[in-house]
């Protein structure tokens, strides 16, 4: 699956591409409008204090360490830019925010207020007192490292940071794009929008503050963690799929003509009960993921247990059932494994020896399916068809479609 795939470029641009073009958007004046004013003093700080307070109710600790890093090093620039140290200063940030960035977006969600805060409390103290040391000793190998030209480039004199800096941002960039490519979220590619904007802000240190840059990437972020905690109340953790309560909202929507299928797990208690739960686990996310593969327009939700259901929207229960007939050849032909119980969780660096792989379990679905009718008007009565449905494939020998 390449990033612009359809499955990948949406979450990666949407919100936080969008929020990144609105505010270059906004913020390609070279004067913005003196009705701004007001709103831009209390905007930044009101920004914080809503992330810091959702990263903490929702145990997003990495939205508060970012929010933090980005308000430290916008002040910081603010308040010695015009100072003696302003040369230095201006960049030496450049060049620690993206690293920062990065290693907090790489970092585990445990808490804040715990042994992991305090630790890059201290990173981050030790960040500052490094960089005093350095300009009070070593300012000018310091200075010339910072703005130290690597590749020759005419372009460079309009860059008002070096290309350690501007490596660092690419580094970061190029990082956050594979990191979500390999675990996509909304908060990962939200980290990529931050330091973009964060990016684009340096580069116009000479236009607007960088403190209303870091406060798009504020937001961005804020959207992220929120849109994160929506996909985890909505999305089932093992499967990856849509959970009931999503069914039920889309069933709300949906119009006068749908099409609703049932699909349960053939005996999938014997799975449990023979192999043990983590088969079973196992067994449900293969399940799952091909079901996610689904065509026709189907929209595929873990109902609950072994069980799934799919939603056909504007489809007649005729042309839904080639689609249910296919995705149910597909589990059946599948060749399920299961793990066995001694492999490592670490890839070793010797090959193992070869030892005797556990036998191929035949695994397979039926389904149940029912169309919006006349009779059937409600979502309940529709889903309660599928669902009888459902239970005359299983009486006619398991593994069928049955309308």
């Amino acid at each position: 699956m390449t990033l612009f795939s359809g499955k990948l470029f949406y979450p990666f641009l949407i919100p936080g591409g969008l929020i990144f073009g609105a505010a270059l958007f906004a913020l390609a004046r070279p004067e913005l409008p003196d009705a701004w004013t007001p709103l831009l003093r209390y905007i930044p700080p009101s920004l914080l204090a809503a992330s810091l307070l959702i990263g903490w109710r929702f145990n997003r600790s990495r939205l508060i360490f970012a929010c933090l890093l980005l308000m430290t090093a916008s002040q910081g620039l603010l308040f010695f830019g015009t100072t003696a140290v302003g040369p230095f200063v201006t960049e030496l940030v450049p060049l620690l925010v993206p690293l920062n960035i990065l290693l907090i977006s790489l970092s585990a969600e445990k808490g804040a207020f715990n042994y992991r805060g305090g630790m890059w409390l201290a990173l981050l103290l030790g960040q500052l007192v490094a960089g005093s040391w350095l300009y009070a000793q070593r300012y000018e190998q310091s200075l010339a490292f910072l703005q130290h030209q690597f590749v020759p480039w005419p372009l460079q004199q309009q860059i008002p940071i070096g290309q350690p800096a501007l490596l660092a941002f690419c580094l970061t960039l190029l990082t956050l794009t594979i990191r979500f490519w390999l675990r996509p979220g909304a908060l990962e590619a939200a980290f990529f929008w931050a330091v973009a904007i964060v990016l684009a802000g340096v580069l116009d240190m000479d236009g607007h503050p960088l403190t209303l840059y870091c406060a798009s990437a504020n937001l961005i972020l804020l959207i992220g963690a929120i849109e994160t905690s929506h996909s985890m109340a909505y999305r089932d953790e093992l499967t990856g799929l849509p959970e009931r309560r999503a069914l039920n909202e889309t069933m709300a929507k949906l119009g006068r003509r749908y099409t609703v299928a049932m699909l349960d797990i053939d005996h999938f208690k014997k799975f449990n009960d023979t192999h043990g739960h983590d088969v079973g686990d196992q067994v449900l996310k293969m399940v799952a993921s091909k079901l996610a593969k689904i065509s026709g327009g189907g929209k595929m939700f873990r109902y609950g247990g072994e069980e799934f259901s799919v939603i056909f929207p504007r489809t007649s229960i005729d042309d839904a059932l080639p689609h249910l007939e296919e995705i149910r050849k597909a589990v059946a032909s599948a060749r399920f494994i299961p793990r066995g119980k001694d492999r490592p969780k670490a890839k070793p660096n010797k090959p193992l020896p070869p030892k005797k792989r556990n036998p191929a379990l035949n695994v397979t679905i039926s389904i149940g399916a029912a169309e919006r009718r006349a009779r059937l008007s409600t979502a309940e009565q529709v889903i309660k068809a599928a669902d009888e449905a459902l239970y005359r494939a299983k009486n006619a020998g398991r593994n069928r479609v049955c309308a």
